[in-house]
């Protein structure tokens, strides 16, 4: 494997720990907005979302967290590997899992997102 190829799964990391960060912002916010309006809702129809959009906002939370630790994990291994002269077909194909992973878990994120953003028009 060519040092650029390594540079950029170094560099990939890097990317999606960000994007884990921003999306934490955006959940975070997103779980005040709910606090917010759940205040003014009295229909049942309504509070049985609100209670699902609290649940659904914790667990996705603690999978954003979950994956930028395995992100930074996978990097610091990389890395490690790198520094001894080649990284193992194990930490690629770990990198491809941690992909799809990623892409699966920003998949649900901008999901929920749009499900949530379609809720709050409905509330008075």
């Amino acid at each position: 494997m060519v040092t650029t190829d390594i540079s950029q799964l170094s560099a990939e990391c890097s990317s999606w720990r960000q994007a884990m960060r921003n999306y934490r912002e955006i959940f975070t916010q997103l779980k005040n907005d709910l606090q917010q309006v759940a205040g003014r809702i009295s229909q049942k129809d309504l509070l049985q979302d609100v209670e699902h959009y609290q649940n659904q906002f914790h667990i996705q939370l603690i999978n954003i967290h979950d994956i930028k630790h395995q992100i930074k994990a996978l990097d610091q291994k990389i890395s490690h590997e790198m520094a001894s002269g080649q990284v193992s077909d194990q930490s690629l194909s770990e990198h491809e899992q941690l992909h799809n992973s990623f892409e699966s878990l920003s998949h649900d994120l901008q999901a929920l997102k749009a499900a949530f953003t379609q809720f709050l028009k409905k509330v008075p």
